[in-house]
């Protein structure tokens, strides 16, 4: 689902932090006073009888609001709650208040630091010790489903629930956007990466191929010509990370997830890709990519796609700029981005775009100190419930979209020309899209409405150019381990390398930079992370059953 926005933060400055979550966490259950081992499983005898086939929160009868607070790993998370249709209506509904609180991992590390903990956590990496730790500071949602709701078995997807058991057997946190095998044999999952081109460029040049290198160069210099006032190639922001240029445009080329014996390939270092990194450091020595692209955080990005400054982009996370997209189509009709194949590999592997996986994307949790447990899984159900994700997608029924004759999905025309006209007011007023607990893209395929005008090409180019990395999830070293700090290592090295490689100043700089990484990793424990991801793909495969 879009831009992963939390995965970005990597590299050794975090690494400290990190490891004093991993000693903190893992002393939370060891029968200290931190508020995260208190355990508050409380008696519902006199509200309600839970039954399987009707979710708990239609039989509860507790009459005062229930107030929760709920904490999301994530400075950028909308904190309102109650104030638009969305979560007025899960107000209502379940006669519950919401604070959120938002923050980084230094904030979540003063929780398990003996701070008040909150009753609801949200995370974003799967692989940390928070989430690996989990039974020490959680409820098991298992325990919790049995006790207050087992109605959240019936919406709950069953292999979702398998793939995050801890070795306890149970299961703590449950995921958003999480996608199995099945969901991408469905069609109904689209992609969210495209290369993207201004119409207007893109026709009055011709309408050219950029597939080789060549071509690429070729359009890239007639645009510089032709619209001095544009960008000629832009992309997601690197950050720490890399952007759309690491694994992204790894993806867009078809470079293998494993190599021939089914084991941790270095797509790093893929031939065709490295052609590919030669070829944008060509681009980047004729003035088609700006200095400035690779010190724009994510704001300065959205502001150049919201006004069109780019004329190419080669770009992760559609529905995530879907607003800014939309905004520069509304007032630049015959202007507006269009998809197009751009670069494709030299050696002929087809696209293996990438989507959200089994592992999801936003991991929620219901902590020990929760003041409302039973509430609380009856959120996860209500919001997991054919009503709930109807609800988090289109609104309510009659007041925001309708259902057709024909089983598909339509907002009404009031909030679809806010939707088009004033993505900031739809946003505000409607949230539809955005709060995405436990969200997946299956419901979106209902309607033409789930997604803005601006991406619905860019999404019709991405069928059958989507492939699982299933085998590729949660497979690095666990955090604190000595292989952990040399991948953390590593990436912060690729980092800044893969930016070196693209602003090297000829083609003998670029090999010594190349030729320096290759010889970093092999001094930072490469073999023992190797050894690990070899380890855990076996795993992963096991357990999605493709031994």
């Amino acid at each position: 689902m879009g831009n992963k926005q939390a995965f970005w933060k990597k590299g050794m400055g975090l690494f400290t932090g990190v490891l004093t979550l991993a000693l903190v966490v893992t002393g939370c259950g060891s029968g200290g006073d931190s508020n995260s081992n208190k355990e508050n499983w409380i008696s519902i005898e006199d509200r309600y009888t839970p039954d399987p086939n009707t979710p708990a929160w239609q039989l509860d009868t507790k009459e005062e609001i229930t107030e929760l607070t709920w904490y999301v790993n994530a400075d950028w998370w909308n904190t309102d709650f109650g104030k638009d249709v969305v979560t007025q209506k899960i107000k209502e509904d379940l006669n519950i208040d919401i604070k959120f609180i938002t923050g980084d991992d230094t904030k979540l590390n003063t929780f398990f630091a003996g701070g008040d903990m909150p009753d609801l956590i949200t995370t974003f990496d799967s692989n940390s010790p928070v989430v690996q730790k989990a039974a020490n500071w959680a409820l098991p949602l298992n325990d919790l489903a049995e006790k207050y709701d087992p109605h959240f078995n019936q919406v709950a997807a069953q292999d979702t629930l398998n793939w995050f058991q801890l070795s306890d057997g149970k299961t703590y946190g449950y995921p958003n956007y999480s996608n199995t095998q099945e969901d991408y044999d469905s069609g109904n999952i689209p992609a969210k990466t495209a290369f993207i081109i201004r119409k207007d460029v893109y026709e009055a040049l011709g309408k050219p191929s950029m597939g080789t290198p060549e071509e690429f160069k070729q359009t890239l210099s007639e645009i510089k010509r032709e619209f001095p006032q544009l960008i000629p190639f832009g992309f997601n922001s690197i950050g720490e990370g890399t952007g759309s240029l690491g694994d992204v445009l790894q993806d867009f080329i078809g470079v293998p997830l494993e190599d021939e014996n089914g084991n941790f390939y270095n797509r790093n270092l893929d031939e065709d890709y490295i052609t590919w990194l030669k070829t944008l450091n060509e681009v980047y020595r004729s003035d088609a990519i700006s200095d400035d692209s690779f010190a724009d955080d994510g704001t300065a990005f959205e502001e150049k796609v919201k006004a069109g400054k780019y004329a190419t982009i080669l770009l992760d996370g559609t529905p995530q700029q879907g607003g800014n997209l939309q905004s520069f189509m509304t007032h630049n009709p015959g202007k507006e981005y269009i998809a197009i194949d751009g670069p494709q590999s030299t050696v002929g592997n087809e696209p293996t775009l990438n989507q959200s996986g089994i592992t999801g994307w936003m991991i929620s949790f219901i902590t020990k100190s929760n003041a409302d447990p039973a509430k609380s899984i009856q959120l996860f159900t209500y919001l997991l419930s054919e009503e709930g994700q109807m609800l988090m997608n289109y609104g309510i029924e009659g007041e925001t979209y309708k259902v057709n004759a024909d089983g598909t999905v339509e907002f009404l025309p009031e909030v679809k020309e806010l939707q088009l006209n004033n993505p900031d007011a739809f946003k505000k007023d409607y949230r539809m899209g955005e709060f995405m607990f436990f969200g997946h893209d299956r419901h979106k395929a209902l309607s033409g409405d789930a997604f803005p005008d601006a991406i619905k090409q860019m999404q019709e180019w991405g069928k059958g150019k989507l492939k699982p990395h299933f085998i590729l999830e949660n497979i690095n070293p666990a955090q604190g381990t000595p292989e952990a700090r040399s991948l953390s290592t590593i990436d912060t090295k690729w980092n800044t390398t893969l930016v070196s490689l693209i602003r090297a100043s000829d083609e003998a700089h670029f090999n010594n930079i190349l030729s320096e990484y290759k010889a970093f990793i092999e001094d930072n424990n490469w073999n023992k992370i190797l050894e690990i991801r070899n380890e855990k793909m076996k795993a992963n495969k096991e357990k999605l059953g493709l031994q």
